[in-house]
């Protein structure tokens, strides 16, 4: 037990690890609902998952499921029916995805939907009409129409029962797909012309499935005895095959049945049935009794169903018939452009950004089927990313070279996506991306020395020159500050002749200027940008001061 129970638990881990979660649930459990413990089978940290992009996405047009934020369980967000979403199938399986922003991974999560009995039996038609011939032999059966409960397995339909008079029996048959199809047949010779009452027989057929409690239908079967008709009708074939494509225009006649009676009179004149049919065929195709044709009557969906089954029965005005089977084939046409959809994405990257790194989680799919649903994926030229192929249809987007946001500080980068049909039908999705500075650039001065000539005698104050200096960088790191370089003139710091304003790089003189005494001021001016760790740069500078007629002789 031990082992068995190890087994498990590497199980649940091998699967989670491989990114693809297991969980059942009943239909029509209210939204909010638990499902399973998410956050527990991946080792999510909570809380906030939310404020951490870790968020749940359908890509069916329903979002039946979501992460509650606070637990980290997956619970309902819809009421599901699994007869409405699952008719078709006999295991209902829904599938999402989870996404986790911040460490671009996406997890598969499949919930099978398990039935309740929420559905009686019940039959398309609740009273019946069937006309049969006083001659008819003891034992003859007579098809009835079958009765419907999409419920599964022992929730679904399980017997029939009859109750009326002694002329009648019930035989029920297994059909060629285990269903259960019953048949009236008669126990006892029919004789109109004995008695009035035996014109008529009033009985009631009940439909009953194995759910806990059962639940039951019942349908009222009127048999009206007729005169002696010899010839049932005969169709022309004995089932009828047709290819219908599925953007064929509704109101079109797909195929026309036919069937002949040998009889004359009200014998020989043949009207047609729809007997048997499942709900959806029964909103697709409509058969005219009169005439045979079926005709379409609601747009066909490849992907919604590509086969239809319908038995067509053919009667007389004596109550014989015949029975066709009809397969109608939808072919699949390129109606459908891929679905390109963006899971997760980065607004902002920054130009130091490692090459590889991954700005989009993209995930695309195609409804259609075969060569329709082949999709190629592409970025358009010119800016320096790629495509990557990830798990099942995701693709990520990633840097393809260095960036540098000197040269370019944003991109519209468009992804594109084609399927492989004729024409191919395309889809596209734009990302727009930021480009965040990092402090690569030290400021570049205007010229590359300066000099400038004074006059002795100046003014204290007085401006010298003015150097300028500008950085490629942006915001803060191309904030450009200007300090003196260190220095000494004639025993005193160079800081007590000039000065340099910090903003604006203005020189100034600090005193009066002797030329008999100081000829030049050679210096350096450094400029520094407002990055962490600031760049700098250096300039040199040379101020030469003019002799000026200010002393006199000497004898």
């Amino acid at each position: 037990r031990q082992r068995a129970l190890l087994w498990a638990v590497l199980l649940a881990a091998w699967e989670a690890a491989w990114g693809q979660l297991r969980y059942s649930v009943p239909e029509e459990m209210p939204r909010g609902s638990f499902v399973g413990d998410v956050a527990k089978d991946l080792g999510l940290q909570l809380p906030g998952l939310g404020d951490r992009g870790v968020h749940v996405i359908d890509r069916g047009r329903t979002q039946y499921f979501s992460l509650h934020e606070k637990t980290g369980h997956l619970v309902t967000a819809e009421r599901i029916d699994r007869e409405q979403l699952c008719r078709l199938v006999e295991k209902c399986v829904l599938r999402c995805e989870l996404i986790v922003e911040g460490q671009m991974q996406v997890y598969g999560i499949e919930v099978e939907i398990t039935d309740i009995n929420d559905n009686a039996p019940s039959f398309r038609e609740a009273e019946i009409e069937l006309r049969m011939s006083e001659t008819t032999a003891p034992g003859s059966r007579f098809p009835l129409a079958d009765a419907r409960d999409p419920d599964k397995g022992r929730n679904s339909l399980q017997s029939y029962e009859l109750s009326g008079d002694e002329h009648f029996s019930l035989a029920v048959q297994a059909g060629p797909g285990g269903d259960q199809r019953p048949e009236l047949v008669l126990a006892k010779a029919l004789d109109r012309g004995r008695v009035e009452e035996a014109a008529f027989h009033e009985l009631v057929l009940r439909a009953s499935d194995g759910g806990d409690p059962a639940r039951t239908g019942t349908a009222r079967i009127r048999v009206t005895v007729v005169d002696a008709n010899d010839n049932a009708p005969v169709f022309s074939q004995a089932e009828y095959t047709v290819r219908v494509p599925e953007d064929v225009p509704v109101g079109s006649v797909l195929v026309t049945v036919t069937a002949k009676d040998a009889d004359e009179g009200m014998y020989g004149l043949v009207k047609y049935s729809i007997k048997k049919a499942t709900d959806m065929a029964s909103d697709i195709f409509h058969l005219d009794t009169e005439t045979g044709a079926i005709k379409l009557i609601r747009i066909l969906d490849y992907e919604e169903g590509d086969s239809y089954e319908l038995e067509v029965q053919a009667y007389d005005g004596g109550g014989l018939f015949d029975t066709t089977k009809v397969t109608m084939s939808v072919t699949d046409v390129n109606d459908n452009a891929p679905e390109l959809t963006i899971s997760s994405k980065l607004n902002e990257i920054s130009e130091d950004a490692q090459t590889g790194t991954v700005v989009a989680l993209l995930h695309v799919q195609d409804r259609d089927s075969g060569v329709n649903s082949e999709v190629r994926c592409s970025l358009d030229g010119g800016v320096p990313f790629r495509l990557e192929k990830s798990v099942n249809d995701y693709y990520r987007v990633v840097t393809a070279k260095e960036l540098d946001r000197e040269q370019v500080s944003e991109y519209n980068v468009t992804v594109r996506a084609a399927d492989s049909g004729s024409p191919s039908l395309q889809s596209s999705a734009a990302l727009y991306l930021r480009v965040l500075d990092v402090n690569d650039n030290a400021p570049v001065f205007a010229e590359e020395r300066y000099s400038a000539r004074v006059a002795e005698n100046n003014a204290a104050g007085a401006l010298v020159l003015t150097v300028r200096a500008t950085d490629a960088d942006w915001g803060q790191n191309a904030r450009v500050r200007y300090r003196l370089g260190e220095g000494r003139v004639r025993g005193a710091p160079l800081s007590s002749y000039v000065s340099v304003q910090a903003e604006t790089g203005a020189l100034y003189a600090l005193r009066s200027l002797d030329y008999e005494q100081v000829r030049e001021l050679r210096l350096w001016v450094c400029a520094e940008d407002g990055g962490a760790p600031a760049l700098s740069s250096n300039v040199s500078v040379l101020v030469q001061i003019v002799d000026e007629n200010d002393n006199a002789p000497q004898v």
